[in-house]
This record gives C-alpha cells, sequence and structure tokens, in this order.
C-alpha cells in the first residue's frame, strides 16, 4: 500500500482510486468495531458505510498532523456509534452467533466456541462504555495503545489503565460464569 498521507491527498483531491484504496483497507476494521459496539451485524454494515459516506463528504477539510488517518475514521465510527445509541437507548450487545464459525470446525469445538463468544458478550456487558470501547478498539481492531488515546482523546497512561481494569473485570466475570 500506499504512503498513506500521499494516498489521503490525492483523495482529497477527489482520486477515486486513493478512496476506494482506504476503503479497502479500512472498511473491515470499521466495520468490526462499530459490530462490537452496537451488536448488529446488519446496522453495523450500514453505519461502516454512513462513516465512509462523511469521510468522502469531508475528506477534504481533513488536515494532515501526523496522527493517522485512522484515528479519525475510528473518531467518525464513534460518534456515529454515540448518536445509534442514543436513538435506540440501548447500550448492550447481542451474542454472536454460529454463522461466524468457520464451516470446517467440528460441531463440539463450534457449540464450545459459541458459549465461550456468549459468555465474553455476557461478561462485556458489565464493563464501563470507555472500558468496552478500549477492549473494542485494542483487541477487535487490533491497534495500539497510543492510537487508541489519540481516538478516546485521552492520555495513553487513561487507555492502559482502562485496559488493565477492564481485563480484571473480565477475568473476575468469566471466573464466576
Amino acid at each position: 500500500m500506499q504512503n498513506e498521507e500521499s494516498l489521503v491527498r490525492r483523495a482529497q483531491q477527489r482520486d477515486e482510486e486513493a478512496f476506494a484504496q482506504l476503503y479497502e483497507e479500512y472498511f473491515d476494521k470499521i466495520y468490526r468495531y462499530v459490530t462490537l459496539r452496537i451488536g448488529d451485524k446488519t446496522e453495523a454494515e450500514d453505519m461502516a458505510q454512513q462513516v465512509f459516506v462523511k469521510v468522502l463528504q469531508s475528506i477534504s477539510s481533513y488536515k494532515w498532523k501526523g496522527i493517522p488517518f485512522s484515528a479519525w475514521l475510528y473518531r467518525i465510527a464513534h460518534n456515529q456509534v454515540v448518536d445509534y445509541l442514543r436513538k435506540k437507548k440501548m447500550y448492550t450487545t447481542t451474542p454472536l452467533n454460529e454463522s461466524l464459525v468457520g464451516s470446517d470446525i467440528n460441531p463440539q469445538l463450534a457449540a464450545e466456541l459459541t458459549l465461550d463468544i456468549e459468555q465474553l458478550l455476557l461478561a462485556t456487558k458489565r464493563l464501563t462504555d470507555a472500558q468496552r470501547e478500549v477492549i473494542s478498539l485494542r483487541f477487535t481492531s487490533e491497534l495500539p495503545i497510543a492510537q487508541v488515546a489519540k481516538i478516546m482523546g485521552k492520555s495513553e497512561g487513561a487507555v492502559k489503565a482502562l485496559q488493565h481494569s477492564a481485563i480484571i473485570a473480565l477475568r473476575k466475570a468469566l471466573s464466576v460464569t
């Protein structure tokens, strides 16, 4: 992939190929982030598309400040999620289903994996919104702490503390179930 900064600059000049490359690079990551936050795969796909519509509409105003472009994308996605949750008054996720499990896995392993995922999702419901967001960004989107801090508008130390407390809370919740 080309240098991200030059790709963004080309997209700002309405280069469709550059925007398509950015879309290909980030759509799945944004989709996974949104899915984990709201728990509805269909709605998450729509919201991820909306994120990129907003990006297309406002990319010309994006200012390169040495911060990864993805931080800007995740901030837009975060705002979409917050708006959605505000409208729906819903702060929970729904369990993942077995369609996410590959068909080449034996049925017993698939059932155990589904049970493990359901237990993990139930445990994440006990976390604060900030802890859930850190877990989502760090482990679902696989972002480094520095980038999570920029997305959330917190210090790296605060993100590390949130991640640490979230992991402890998850361990405690999972050991009880």
